[in-house]
């Protein structure tokens, strides 16, 4: 025969009070073991170099003036760059549909270009020289020229 509902209801109403009386005899013991996580305890102070330390800052310690006029923010001018040419191979081109490969002699990277961005009259296995431009699928060549020899 199966137990009465009053009887689960008891049994349920004491395990509650007994963890209750259990989490109050954890709290109390936490108390008077003088273990407390008061805000003073839980306070962390960062000092001059970034570190995270327990003890407060020096009140009295001498402060660095810092003057609003020599703080820069922005970004710093560009220093004119020596352009690097670029010297490659044309490793394959397609006359007929206007687009070849130069691959790098410096480090046998392969770069696409097209017609529209060559100067003079190339062929394969030309040497050339080239710059760089980013496009969506990666780096094109651009201002191809015949080397003269």
């Amino acid at each position: 025969m199966a137990k009465s509902l009053s009887a689960d209801k008891r049994e349920n109403e004491k395990k509650r009070l007994a963890k209750r009386a259990e989490k109050q005899k954890k709290k109390e013991e936490k108390r008077l073991s003088g273990k407390t996580n008061s805000f003073d305890d839980m306070i962390a102070y960062v000092d001059e170099n970034g570190m995270i330390t327990s003890t407060p800052p020096e009140l009295n310690s001498k402060k660095e003036e810092i003057k609003l006029e020599e703080i820069i923010i922005s970004t710093p001018k560009k220093e004119d760059e020596i352009p690097v040419i670029l010297k490659g191979r044309v490793e394959f081109f397609n006359t007929s549909k206007g687009f070849g490969f130069i691959k790098n002699l410096a480090n046998t990277e392969k770069y696409f270009f097209h017609v529209n961005n060559v100067l003079t009259t190339i062929s394969e296995n030309d040497i050339v020289t080239f710059d760089l431009e980013r496009s969506p699928k990666g780096m094109n060549a651009v201002n191809v020229k015949k080397e003269m020899e």
